[in-house]
């Protein structure tokens, strides 16, 4: 029997685990520590861009009941931040592997105009580690000398994510990730998720909400995640390798598609309508370079979907050889993924501590390869998985 949801009381209930920024964000936006940037930090899933948004809506909470703190959720301005429709309120997030200097430079100048409302400009940058160098020095003078109603947020995973030069200039609120209980209470509380299950999304997304939400909410989803946590246990032979790189290439290309496919159509429907394709019956010449640069942009797109996916695949794999160090060591706790423990234990008798941490750096030295040097996925996916094979297999 499932709990029925509850609705958000405030813009502060989305924000998971993280006590301490809720209370340092309300004292910013009641006028104690304000600035005129902000660095929000913390890892994948931790809740950066909602805490960036939960500030900006409390910045221009209209606070309607008398003595009430900032964000009260209710009110017309909450509502619109949190809606994506606030006239004062920019959110730039990209689908693409770098944001550019153009995109950095119409920023600035939407920036320096006066907010149409009585309170803040709020300029979110999602992302801000995929800041060109180029994007970066362009906003830093108006990081450096900003309007006297303009409030910059910038979101990154870690400081050292963002160049010196801007995140000197920023106030620093550090998200951390929260714990499973706290995960599982919320989706709980929130989506109305039955308990067991939502212990299962809490301890297998390792702390990511949105990952959390989707095991919960998805069957396919959870179908996925449990093919890849098996790959372990299936490597006994050189083939076995080789079939598990190309099912996980298979397996991550489909889910980035299913993600990217319908966005993708809608985009060409509303290319199509604004240049009257459809009622016309034909292209104008202005068409052609058009619908080129939406498809290059939704060629970057589904690159760096399948990049986020394939990441969150390894994340998953590096769970598995975690929980056998952990039972090996005889740590006490559940543990990530619980419902095989059997494969777990068996892979903490047949290998050694020294062993998985190896296997962990081969899964890593994949992702690097992948993120960092370009590599096709399918060909760091089978050099990854003859690392996580047993020497004796090699031979």
């Amino acid at each position: 029997m499932s709990a029925a949801p509850v609705a958000a009381h405030t813009v502060w209930d989305g924000l998971v685990g993280q006590p301490r920024v809720i209370e340092a964000l309300r004292a910013a936006a009641e006028g104690h520590g304000m600035s005129h940037a902000f660095l929000f930090t913390g890892p994948p899933g931790s809740g950066r861009s909602n805490a960036a948004v939960a500030f900006a809506a409390a910045l221009q909470c209209e606070r309607p009941n008398p003595g009430a703190s900032p964000g009260c959720g209710t009110c017309h301005a909450c509502h619109t931040v949190l809606a994506g429709s606030h006239a004062d309120v920019i959110v730039v997030r990209t689908e693409g592997l770098t944001i550019g200097v153009g995109l950095a430079r119409d920023l600035v100048r939407r920036s320096a105009l006066a907010p149409v409302g009585n309170r803040w400009q709020v300029v979110i940058v999602e992302d801000a580690d995929r800041l060109t160098e180029q994007a970066c020095n362009a906003l830093l003078k108006a990081i450096e000398e900003p309007t006297e109603r303009t409030v910059w947020m910038l979101c990154a995973p870690t400081v050292e994510d963002v160049l010196p030069t801007i995140r000197s200039r920023c106030r620093l609120v550090t998200l951390t990730t929260p714990t499973a209980d706290d995960v599982a209470a919320f989706l709980v509380r929130r989506d109305g998720v039955d308990t067991e299950l939502a212990s299962y999304a809490a301890r297998a997304s390792q702390g990511h909400i949105g990952r959390a939400r989707a095991l919960a909410r998805d069957d396919e989803t959870r179908a996925r995640r449990s093919a890849v946590v098996a790959i372990p246990a299936s490597l006994t032979s050189l083939g076995r390798c080789m079939d598990a790189a190309a099912e996980l290439t298979r397996v991550t290309k489909e889910e980035a598609e299913a993600i990217t496919s319908e966005l993708d159509a809608r985009e060409r429907a509303d290319l199509d309508a604004a240049y009257g394709v459809i009622e016309r019956g034909r292209r104008p010449r202005e068409y052609a370079p058009a619908l080129r640069d939406l498809e290059q942009d939704q060629k970057r797109r589904a690159k760096r979907r399948q990049l986020d996916v394939v990441d969150r695949g390894l994340m998953d794999l590096v769970s598995v050889y975690r929980d056998a160090i952990a039972v090996a060591a005889g740590a006490p706790g559940p543990l990530v993924n619980e419902e095989i423990r059997g494969d777990v234990e068996l892979l903490a008798r047949s290998s050694s501590a020294e062993a998985n941490l190896r296997r962990i750096s081969a899964v890593f030295e994949a992702r690097e390869q992948m993120l960092e040097f370009n590599v096709q996925p399918a060909l760091a996916l089978e050099s990854m998985m003859l690392g996580l094979v047993a020497p004796e297999v090699r031979r």
